[in-house]
């Protein structure tokens, strides 16, 4: 099974070698047929702390870092 890659925007970085993601996305309502946004925050690995508030980010599924850290950061995004 492929690994998931997601895209989001740096909401945290004040934990060591760890920043927070917010990803957005969006689909369309199975009942009322409208488009619904839904936002969700992930725990990423940040090795060398590189990344700060505001970022545009690429984040990719990877080995468990600790309980809930389980993605890592792929490359900044432009």
């Amino acid at each position: 099974m492929p690994k998931k890659i997601l895209s989001g925007i740096v909401t945290s970085d004040k934990r060591n070698k760890t920043i927070t993601v917010i990803v957005e996305r969006k689909f369309s309502h199975p009942v009322l047929k409208k488009v619904v946004k839904v936002k969700k925050k992930y725990s990423v690995h940040d090795e060398n702390n590189k990344f700060k508030i505001g970022d545009k980010v690429s984040i990719i599924e990877s080995k468990p870092f600790s309980k809930t850290k389980k993605f890592q950061v792929l490359e900044d995004v432009k």
